[in-house]
């Protein structure tokens, strides 16, 4: 696997290993099942490979991707979608895991999963927050019901340099209208 792409990541993960404690209250919100002290006994537990691999992303064409999955050091995968792969994919994870945590499934969902919603630029010139929150529900929707658990969107920021490449994903250059967009999409 490549090291270079990965060094920033070494930084991180050698943060998590030094305060446990901290991370035990991140990853583990008030309310949820876990209590802090099984988080910090599964990272005492983990490997420092392991660890790395939790912080790893791949997706599943590169050349390194099955063997880190058989060796339970990946922690997140693009661009997989479909129920079937992804329970597949789930699957193979945990079985090469020693610490059984499963993947987290991330794809771009900025103007729709299966049903295809105009850009993100095209719903803000409507002025319609409503239409904003039904897409984004219909996408949250869709993408779920296809195991992906983290969406790249809303894409929030204020476009105003046409140079960039991806300022149809955002709702344009007005700070009003993009903050009343971003509410509806996250809503």
């Amino acid at each position: 696997m490549c090291v270079t792409r990965r060094w920033p990541f070494v930084v991180v993960a050698l943060l998590c290993a030094a305060a446990p404690s901290d991370v035990g209250r991140v990853l583990n919100p008030p309310g949820r099942a876990e209590s802090p002290s099984h988080i910090e006994q599964l990272l005492a537990r983990m490997t420092l490979a392991e660890k790395l691999g939790q912080l790893t992303q791949m997706v599943e064409d590169e050349p390194e991707f099955k063997p880190a999955l058989q060796h339970g050091l990946v922690g997140s995968v693009l661009n997989a979608g479909g129920a079937a792969k992804t329970n597949e994919l789930q699957r193979a994870a945990l079985a090469g895991s020693r610490p059984k945590i499963p993947l987290l499934f991330g794809y771009d969902v900025i103007h729709g999963y299966r049903t295809v919603f105009p850009i993100p630029l095209a719903i803000a010139s409507s002025w319609d927050p409503q239409m904003a929150e039904l897409a984004a529900h219909t996408a949250a929707v869709e993408a779920r019901a296809a195991g992906i658990r983290w969406t790249f969107a809303p894409m929030v920021d204020i476009a105003r340099d046409a140079r960039w490449g991806r300022m149809a994903e955002g709702a344009g250059e007005d700070p009003v209208l993009g903050a009343s967009m971003a509410a509806a999409y996250v809503r």
